[in-house]
């Protein structure tokens, strides 16, 4: 094929022949994928392969052969269901044979998964949980227009069924904000979802309205007439706002027996109707459409930046690690890659020293968190080192984004402040109770609590090089300093505060409970207990070798204390940790077991039976226990 204009002044009759025979060879290799897979969603590819092949053919600038080419496109299958559409247009791309497209769909081992993942190259991040792509498109476009300045555009293909997630909207509200005209949502508009109708069916006027409301400009089409297509994304193209191309199509477009039809959502066609389909529709071909490279950018220079100098304490003053992470990540922004944003409570988590020195790398993403670990994710696709901060209970309304995160193999780092009962008079609704266990769970996580600012400075450098998704747990109140500036705290390691040969029983501990185990230590001391004090500053990765070493050296009793709820916690990953050990153990877990009300932070930790006395008359009955 040949088609190949950057402008539309009108299509030809040879052009929309070949766009149209380029949609027919979309379409039979969706049906053709999925048939041979035995499963997967054909019905959903084709009422949007009209849109992809005008895209394909004449406005995705994309250098196939060079996928990290800083200046190509982004294309966003926000309803990765529709892989076999997506796959499709590799092959069309030249990027894939058809004998892989048809031969390893959905098949173990095959990098062709059920939804697309960034396995291939050609796909930034992993889709399938809907009402995420487009977030993530909003973060890759903010990183065009404010970072990068390139004149990419980001491509984004919705489902109408996921323009009920609330994500969507929030995506569409900080794109109008931030005035992304660099980002365009392309809904495909086929009416039914998975059991039946979508909430507006083909009522394009209300799309309309909605878009409209969000600050962003609506272009709704016949998602079939490719002439209208061709100008909408031309016109898109152009556009200082963002896009949203409202395209009204048919489910199953193209194949009688199921177009529009409500119960073939997500399954394969029967092989008589898979076969009658990709006879109509031309039987097997192999166009292959030239690739449109972006024109050539200057290379980035590597992330040198300047000397970042970590914040100094005075060992014994009080500081929040909260304050210390806000100090340490100003102390990173001399790294030009590392960007920061949170969910309108920067004063709270200190990421408010960031925004000051740095407001052209720091992202306000207001109460929106599903948005907020979005763009982290859009940002980190093109080489930014996204640091996200918000109260660590907030970061639950984010959470299934923060596991697509990890699906996506994305690089960032979150930090929860105004964690446990530790905060105070706030009360429950505003405690993060939760967050250890829902992060530990992330696949390839690190999980960190630092118990004072040194420590929590030089916790946060290291996130700036960390792979995978890293959570900081940081602390409401101030406590004193314990470490001495320049102390290594590796991740996977733990310090031992107290202790030594002749200990009775070790004291397990992680950020503010820490404090609470060394008060502890003090008063058992004096009354003849000698206890080890475990500073667990890392929960994932843990350091197994001081484990194993307390339990020999005490006989195995071991008090774990944590401010979290028990189950998922620091207990549960120490126990976790031994459970293969073979030796005698002897554990009491002191946790928040009960709902949390306002009070003091001492009251709080008291009533939670996680403060120094509550340790102290667990340690002393362990002790008394014969080895």
């Amino acid at each position: 094929m040949a088609v190949r204009t950057t402008t539309a002044t009108g299509l030809r009759a040879a052009d929309l022949e070949e766009l149209g025979n380029l949609a027919a060879q979309l379409r039979a290799d969706s049906v053709r994928s999925s048939s041979s897979a035995g499963s997967g969603h054909p019905s959903s590819s084709l009422s949007a392969a009209d849109l992809l092949a005008v895209l394909l053919s004449r406005h995705l600038r994309y250098d196939w052969a060079n996928p990290d080419n800083p200046a190509n496109d982004h294309l966003i299958f926000s309803k990765g269901h529709a892989s076999p559409l997506l796959y499709s247009v590799f092959k069309a791309a030249g990027a894939i044979s058809d004998e892989e497209l048809i031969n390893t769909y959905r098949k173990f081992g095959s990098r062709l998964q059920g939804h697309p993942t960034p396995v291939l190259p050609w796909v930034d991040v992993a889709t399938g949980s809907l009402g995420q792509g487009l977030p993530i498109g909003v973060g890759i476009a903010l990183a065009g227009r404010c970072l990068d300045q390139l004149p990419y555009h980001v491509w984004v293909l919705c489902g109408d069924s996921e323009m009920a997630e609330g994500s969507i909207w929030e995506a569409l509200d900080k794109a109008s904000h931030y005035g992304l005209g660099n980002l365009t949502a392309m809904v495909d508009v086929n009416r039914l979802g998975q059991r039946g109708p979508t909430e507006l069916e083909w009522d394009l006027d209300a799309y309309r309205r909605r878009v409209e409301a969000f600050g962003c400009e609506a272009i709704p089409i016949d998602g079939h007439d490719l002439e209208q297509i061709d100008a909408a994304l031309t016109r898109a193209r152009g556009a200082e706002h963002p896009t949203v191309v409202l395209a009204r199509t048919v489910k199953g477009r193209g194949v009688p027996e199921i177009e529009d039809k409500n119960g073939f959502h997500g399954k394969p066609l029967k092989p008589d109707v898979a076969e009658r389909a990709v006879a109509a529709f031309g039987g097997v071909r192999e166009i292959v459409v030239p690739a449109s490279p972006p024109d050539p950018v200057p290379a980035r220079s590597p992330d040198g930046g300047g000397l970042v100098q970590l914040p100094q304490y005075e060992k014994g003053a009080k500081v929040a690690t909260r304050k210390a992470y806000g100090e340490a990540l100003l102390a990173l922004g001399a790294r030009p890659t590392v960007v920061a944003l949170d969910g309108e409570v920067s004063d709270s988590t200190h990421a408010e020293d960031f925004a000051k020195a740095h407001p052209d790398r720091f992202f306000e993403m207001f109460i929106s968190e599903q948005q907020m670990v979005s763009a982290a994710v859009g940002l980190q696709v093109r080489g930014y080192r996204p640091f996200v901060s918000t109260f660590a209970a907030f970061l639950s309304r984010a959470y299934d984004f923060i596991r697509m995160a990890a699906i996506s193999r994305a690089d960032l780092a979150l930090s929860g402040s105004h964690a446990g009962v530790e905060i105070g008079a706030d009360g429950p609704s505003q405690m993060g109770l939760e967050d250890l266990a829902s992060m530990r769970a992330i696949h390839g996580s690190t999980v960190l609590y630092p118990c004072d600012a040194v420590s929590c400075a030089a916790l946060v450098e290291q996130l700036a090089d960390r792979a995978g998704i890293s959570y900081l747990r940081t602390t409401r109140g101030t406590y004193p300093v314990l470490y001495d500036n320049g102390d290594s705290f590796p991740i996977g390691g733990s310090k031992q505060l107290r202790g030594g040969e002749d200990d009775r029983v070790a004291l397990i501990g992680a950020g503010v409970t820490v404090h609470n185990c060394l008060a502890a230590a003090d008063t058992l001391a004096g009354q003849g207990v000698s206890a080890r004090v475990i500073d667990l500053y890392s929960v994932k990765p843990l350091d197994r070798d001081a484990l194993v070493a307390a339990v020999r050296a005490t006989g195995g009793r071991l008090v774990v204390v944590e401010d979290h709820y028990p189950q998922g916690g620091i207990g549960a990953a120490v126990l976790e940790a031994l459970a293969d050990l073979g030796e005698p153990l002897r554990v009491t877990h002191l946790a928040v077991r009960d709902l949390p009300t306002s009070g003091s932070s001492g009251e709080l930790m008291d009533a939670a039976g996680i403060g120094t006395d509550a340790i102290v008359e667990a340690a002393r009955a362990l002790a008394s226990v014969p080895a």
